[in-house]
C-alpha cells in the first residue's frame, strides 16, 4: 500500500486516524501497532510471520544484552542479535543475486547452475532491519536500554510511516516518544501540511519526471543524441529526489499526526558544493547510520590515510548494496566513495576557493553521472547512457522525440521541483515567517490572507492529486523496492 494510493488517502489513514483520537492513551500505541501491520500484510500477508519473528528476536536480544552490559556475554549477545538481523536481510534480499553470479562462474567451469529460489522481498525490509540493529547497538553502546514492553518495541520497529521508505528512526532518538508524546492541533496541522507537500511531490512532481525517465532508461538508448539523454537524466534526477523526499515528507508529517517528531532526511542536496556535502543532505538517516555504525568502529579519521581511503571505499559499497543486488549499485556506490577519496586528497580545498555555482555545477554533475548507474538495469547500459550524453549530432528524429518529451505539463513541474529544490519556497516562508509572528494590525490582516491562500493551496494539491491518482496516472515508487 503506497502513501499516494487513494486506498491509502481515503479509507487507511482516515480510519487508523479515527481510531487513534477517539480511543483512550493507554491504548493509542496497541491500535498504531495494529493498523501498522495491517499496512504492512497488505503487501505481503505471508511474510508478515518474519516481520513479527524478528520483533520477538530482537526483544529477547535486547533484554539479554541489557542484562549482560559490559560484560563478554553482552558483546556476544550483540553480535548475536546484529547477525541474525542481517542473515535475515541477506537471505531474503541478496539469496538470488548470489546465486545467479555463482552460475555465471559455474558456467565457465561447466557446473550444472543452481535453481532460482521463489523467495519475494518483503516490504521495507532494508528499513526495519537497521531499527532493529541500532535498537541492539545502542544498548549495547549504553545511549539507551532495553525495551521491556514488547508491544512499544514492536511499534517502534513496524510503524507503518516509516515502515517502507524510511527515514531510518533510532530508537534512542524516539523511545521516549514512544510513551509520552504531545498532541496538539498545531502539531496536527503542520504535520497534514507536511504530508500533503510530501504527497503533491510524489504525485504531481515525480511522476510527471518518471514518464520521460522510464522511457529513456527502459528502451534502446543508442541512438537517441544528448539532447533527450541529457533530458532523461535530468528528469531522473528531479524524479528520485521529489519521490524520496516526497515520501520522507509524509512519514514525517504521518508522525506529527501521530504526536511524533522525526528528524530530517533531506536538507536540499543539489546544492551541495561537493560530494562530501551532498552526503550530509541526502538521505541523512540512512548517511548518518553507516557513519556512526560502520565508520565510526572501522576507525573514522584517526587511523592512517590509506586506512581511511579504504573504509570510505567499504562504507560507500555497503551503502550501494543496501540500496539493491545488482552490481550496478555497487558500482554507483564506489564511484561515490571514489569522488569522496579524491576530495580528500586535495579537491575539495580547490572546491572550496573556487567560484560557488563552478562547486555546485561540479557536484552536480557528479551526481548525475552516478544517478545513471542507480537507474541503469544494467552496467552495460549505463556506459551507453553515459556515450549517449556526448552524442552530439542531431536528426529530426531526435528533435521530435525530444519535443514530445518536453511538454507543458513536464515544463511546468521541472520549473517547480527547480525552484523547490533550492530552497526558493523556504526562502519565501521564512520571510513571512516573522511578519506572521508581528503583532501589528497590519501584519495580523496579512496573516489571516496568507492561512486562507495557504488552505486554498493545500486543498488544491489534494483534489490535483486525487485527479490524477483517479485517471490512474503513471504512479510508480523508486525506493518501495528497498
Amino acid at each position: 500500500m503506497l502513501f499516494s494510493s487513494l486506498l491509502f488517502l481515503y479509507l487507511f489513514l482516515p480510519l487508523t486516524l479515527l481510531g487513534y483520537y477517539v480511543l483512550p492513551n493507554k491504548f493509542k500505541n496497541y491500535w498504531l501497532l495494529f493498523t501498522s501491520l495491517i499496512f504492512f500484510a497488505w503487501g505481503g500477508v505471508s511474510l508478515t510471520g518474519l516481520l513479527l519473528l524478528s520483533i520477538f528476536l530482537n526483544y529477547c536480544f535486547g533484554i539479554f544484552i541489557q542484562k549482560n552490559i559490559d560484560t563478554r556475554a553482552g558483546y556476544w549477545w550483540t553480535f548475536t542479535g546484529v547477525s541474525v538481523n542481517l542473515l535475515f536481510l541477506g537471505i531474503y534480499k541478496y539469496t538470488n543475486f548470489i546465486i545467479f553470479n555463482l552460475n555465471q562462474l559455474f558456467e565457465t567451469f561447466s557446473i550444472p547452475p543452481i535453481s532460482q529460489t521463489s523467495i519475494i522481498l518483503p516490504i521495507g525490509i532494508s528499513f526495519y532491519t537497521f531499527h532493529s540493529l541500532s535498537y541492539l547497538i545502542d544498548i549495547y553502546r549504553r545511549k539507551t536500554t532495553a525495551q521491556k514492553n514488547i508491544f512499544d518495541l514492536a511499534l517502534y520497529i513496524s510503524m507503518f510511516s516509516q515502515l517502507i521508505a524510511g527515514p531510518i528512526i533510532r530508537y534512542s532518538d524516539i523511545w521516549q516518544q514512544l510513551t509520552e508524546r504531545k498532541h496538539t492541533l498545531q502539531k496536527f496541522s503542520s504535520g497534514v501540511e507536511r504530508f500533503l507537500i510530501g504527497l503533491g511531490k510524489k504525485v504531481l512532481l515525480a511522476n510527471a519526471f518518471a514518464k520521460v525517465a522510464d522511457f529513456m532508461f527502459e528502451n534502446d538508448i543508442q541512438g537517441v543524441g544528448a539532447l533527450n539523454a541529457w533530458l532523461g537524466i535530468c528528469c531522473y534526477t528531479l524524479q528520485i529526489y521529489c519521490d524520496f523526499a516526497g515520501y520522507s515528507d509524509m512519514a514525517i508529517g504521518l508522525g506529527r499526526m501521530f504526536g511524533f517528531e522525526f528528524k530530517e532526511n533531506f536538507n536540499f542536496p543539489y546544492l551541495a558544493k561537493s560530494v562530501k556535502e551532498f552526503w550530509r543532505r541526502w538521505h541523512i538517516s540512512l548517511s548518518t547510520f553507516f557513519r556512526d555504525y560502520v565508520y565510526f568502529p572501522l576507525g573514522g579519521n584517526r587511523i592512517t590515510k590509506s586506512r581511511t581511503y579504504l573504509n570510505l571505499l567499504f562504507v560507500f559499497f555497503l551503502t550501494g548494496f543496501w540500496h539493491g543486488a545488482s552490481w550496478s549499485f555497487v558500482v554507483w556506490g564506489l564511484f561515490h566513495g571514489f569522488f569522496m577519496i579524491l576530495e580528500r586528497l586535495g579537491l575539495e580545498k580547490l572546491l572550496e576557493k573556487s567560484w560557488k555555482p563552478f562547486a555546485t555545477l561540479y557536484t552536480l554533475l557528479v551526481v548525475m553521472f552516478a544517478w545513471v548507474l542507480f537507474r541503469a538495469n544494467t552496467l552495460s547500459f549505463a556506459i551507453d547512457y553515459w556515450k549517449e550524453l556526448f552524442n552530439f549530432s542531431t536528426s529530426p528524429e531526435q528533435i521530435s522525440l525530444f519535443m514530445k518529451s518536453f511538454d507543458r505539463e513536464l515544463m511546468l513541474a521541472m520549473i517547480i521541483a527547480l525552484l523547490g529544490s533550492v530552497g526558493f519556497f523556504k526562502w519565501i516562508a521564512d520571510m513571512i515567517q516573522p511578519v506572521l509572528s508581528s503583532a501589528k494590525k497590519s501584519a495580523i490582516t496579512f496573516a489571516y490572507g496568507y492561512h486562507i491562500v495557504s488552505a486554498a493551496v493545500y486543498a488544491g494539491i489534494i483534489i490535483l492529486c486525487t485527479l490524477y491518482l483517479v485517471a490512474g496516472t503513471y504512479n510508480p515508487f523508486i525506493y518501495y523496492r528497498f
